[in-house]
């Protein structure tokens, strides 16, 4: 009896180290030092359908970018009143990759960068209409998703519009010791076409990926690793299996008590 309470302590035993994560997995960066010069600190903006853009023109003459600095007015409702509230207007970028602005009409600037924006409305303004604008473009709508594996799955809305992949994952809380860190999919999409990446978070390479720095709209995807998707996939039959293992376990250990 005895040779079976011990077995039975064995396997119990062999399931709980087969559950542990080895430290290997989960520590970030562990390989050699990276080449700096393939580093690149650089990050542009690039323009896509869907994006709302806030532009806005200003000079010395006030009169002149008057008509391009168009108000949008919001109305809310209290006390049976209307109140109007001006705010900046915003343009969304449609499928074709094209704003209507005020005055110059349809623009194309799908695939444009924010400075090759500013210099095409520059070129679009200078002279015939206003004399040496100053052009501010920001994206509004700028935001990045965090699913999977995470603390704290989600879309966040970026107010800068530079963000890391290891910044996007502080965000959603760190990944959790259950996340495979090898193998983190990010989804953008490129020219009209959804392509996929493949990012180790256990490598250094990991700061020279096309990847690091993302771009609006990217969707981060953490995999769980083996051991948590068969604890998800689990029945309810799982908590009686845990109860009739520790029953026998007291029963066991009451016979070889007895059996002495």
């Amino acid at each position: 009896m005895n040779k079976r309470f011990k077995t039975l302590f064995i396997a119990l035993g062999i399931l709980s180290i087969t559950g542990c994560v080895s430290k290997k997995d989960i520590i970030y960066f562990q390989n050699d030092e990276i080449d700096q010069s393939k580093v690149s600190n650089s990050y542009k903006t690039i323009i896509k359908p869907d994006d709302l853009l806030q532009i806005t023109i200003t000079a010395l003459d006030t009169e002149a970018v008057r008509a391009f600095n168009l108000a949008a007015v919001t109305y809310s409702t209290s006390s049976n009143s209307a109140i109007g509230v001006a705010q900046q207007q915003n343009y969304l970028v449609d499928n074709n990759g094209e704003i209507d602005f005020p005055v110059i009409g349809k623009l194309k600037i799908g695939g444009l960068t924010r400075d090759e924006l500013i210099s095409l409305l520059k070129e679009k303004l200078d002279p015939d209409y206003i004399k040496n604008p100053n052009i501010n473009v920001r994206l509004a709508n700028y935001k990045v998703s965090i699913l999977g594996d995470v603390r704290l799955p989600g879309s966040y809305t970026i107010p800068n519009e530079r963000i890391t992949i290891l910044e996007a994952i502080a965000l959603a809380g760190d990944l959790n010791i259950s996340g495979k860190r090898q193998n983190i999919l990010v989804i953008r999409e490129e020219e009209g076409k959804k392509v996929q990446y493949k990012v180790d978070l256990l490598s250094k390479e990991l700061f020279v990926s096309p990847v690091y720095y993302l771009q609006q709209n990217d969707v981060i995807y953490v995999e769980p690793n083996y051991a948590r998707i068969q604890s998800a996939s689990s029945n309810s039959n799982t908590g009686l299996f845990i109860s009739i293992t520790g029953v026998l376990i007291s029963l066991l250990t009451s016979i070889s008590i007895l059996a002495r």
